[in-house]
C-alpha cells in the first residue's frame, strides 16, 4: 500500500453467513473521483442492502472536492476508506480495490450510481448455485440532465453475451458482481483506457468464463455530462474496435468480417460469413441475438427498405439460430 494515503479500517461484523475463514462473503468495489453529488446515494443503497455480509471498499483517487468530507460522514463498522493523495487514475484504483478485497465475490458499483436492496442477495444467490462466474443485471438508465429513465434491453444467456460481445458491452459494468479470483487473474489494463471494461470482459469471455445477466433490475446507471465515458468517447471508440479486432481473431473470426454497415452484395458476403462463424463458434445463440448482430451489417434509416431490411435480418438470424442448435446437438 501506498505510504502517502490515509486508510480507515473496520473490521466487518460477525455474522453466520461469512466464509469459514469469517471474512465477508462480498467486497463492493467504490472507487471516487469528485463524486460529491451522487456518493452519498450509491453508499446509502449499498448499506441499504438486505444481505448484510459485505465489506464496501471506498477509494478516493485524489478528489478535489467535498466527495473525502462526504465519506466521512458514513460509520458503519463493514465499509474501508480509502484516501489517495493524488489522482492515480480509475484502472489503477479498481486493481487496487480488488487487492484489498476479502470477499470470495467482488460487486462493481461506481459512486455515481445506486443499487436495489435486493441486488447482492440475489446475485450472491446466482453465483452459488454456479448458474455463471460473472453475474449482471438489467438496470434503469437515469439520464441527469432530462430526468429521462429508461430500462434496459439485454440478453441473459451466456452464449447472447458471448455473441454480443463482437459488437459492444452487453453487460452494465457497475451491475457486474465476478469472482474476486477472476478479477486478480485479469486486471483492468491500462493500455485500453476508457473501454477497459470492454476489453476486460472480451478477455474473460476468450478464456471461457461464463457470463449471465439476472433478469430483474437491481441497480440504477445514471448518465451525467462529467463521466469519463462522455468526455473521452473518441478515445474509447478508438481502443474499442482495437479490443474487437482482436475479440474476433480470438473467435477465429477474420477481421474482413468485422461487423460494420455493407451494402447488400458486400453484407451477403461477409455479414452472412460472420453470421456463420459466430455461431459455429458459439452454440445457442438466440434469434433476437443474432438479429442484433446482423443489424449491425445494415444501414440505417432505409424508409420504405425497411420491412425489406427487417425481413433480411429475421431469415438470416433464424439460419444462424438453426446452425448454432445443431452444433450444440
Amino acid at each position: 500500500m501506498i505510504m502517502n494515503d490515509l486508510v480507515k479500517m473496520v473490521e466487518p461484523q460477525a455474522s453466520q453467513n461469512l466464509q469459514s475463514n469469517g471474512l465477508p462473503l462480498v467486497t463492493v468495489s467504490m472507487p471516487a473521483y469528485n463524486s460529491e453529488r451522487y456518493i452519498a446515494e450509491a453508499i446509502e443503497s449499498i448499506l441499504a442492502q438486505t444481505y448484510p455480509n459485505f465489506e464496501l471498499i471506498i477509494v478516493d483517487d485524489g478528489s478535489t472536492d467535498r466527495t473525502r468530507e462526504i465519506i466521512d460522514r458514513f460509520n458503519d463498522p463493514r465499509i474501508i476508506k480509502i484516501y489517495s493523495d493524488q489522482n492515480r487514475g480509475l484502472i489503477t484504483t479498481r486493481n487496487r480495490i480488488a487487492g484489498l478485497a476479502k470477499g470470495k465475490y467482488m460487486a462493481l458499483l461506481d459512486a455515481d450510481d445506486r443499487a436495489f436492496p435486493e441486488r447482492l442477495a440475489l446475485q450472491v444467490e446466482f453465483l452459488e448455485n454456479n448458474y455463471a462466474d460473472l453475474c449482471g443485471a438489467d438496470h434503469w438508465t437515469l439520464n441527469q440532465v432530462t430526468g429521462e429513465t429508461k430500462q434496459s434491453k439485454q440478453r441473459h444467456s451466456n452464449a447472447d453475451i458471448h455473441a454480443l460481445l463482437s459488437v459492444c458491452s452487453p453487460v452494465c459494468n457497475p451491475a457486474m458482481m465476478v469472482k474476486l479470483e477472476i478479477f486478480r487473474k485479469f486486471p483492468y489494463k491500462s493500455s485500453y483506457m476508457h473501454a477497459e471494461d470492454y476489453c476486460l470482459w472480451t478477455e474473460i469471455a476468450l478464456a471461457g468464463y461464463r457470463f449471465a445477466n439476472i433478469k430483474k433490475k437491481l441497480i440504477t446507471y445514471r448518465l451525467h455530462s462529467t463521466q469519463t465515458s462522455v468526455n473521452h468517447l473518441d478515445a474509447a471508440r478508438a481502443v474499442f474496435t482495437k479490443a474487437q479486432a482482436s475479440y474476433l481473431t480470438g473467435l477465429g473470426i477474420p477481421t474482413a468480417c468485422l461487423p460494420r454497415p455493407l451494402p447488400f452484395f458486400e453484407r451477403m458476403k461477409f455479414g452472412v460469413q460472420f453470421m456463420i462463424l459466430i455461431n459455429q463458434k458459439i452454440a445457442n445463440i438466440s434469434i433476437r441475438a443474432n438479429q442484433e448482430l446482423y443489424a449491425r451489417f445494415q444501414f440505417r434509416g432505409n424508409g420504405i427498405w425497411t420491412p425489406l431490411s427487417r425481413l433480411e435480418r429475421l431469415l438470416i438470424a433464424t439460419y444462424s439460430s438453426i446452425l448454432g442448435r445443431r452444433k450444440s446437438d
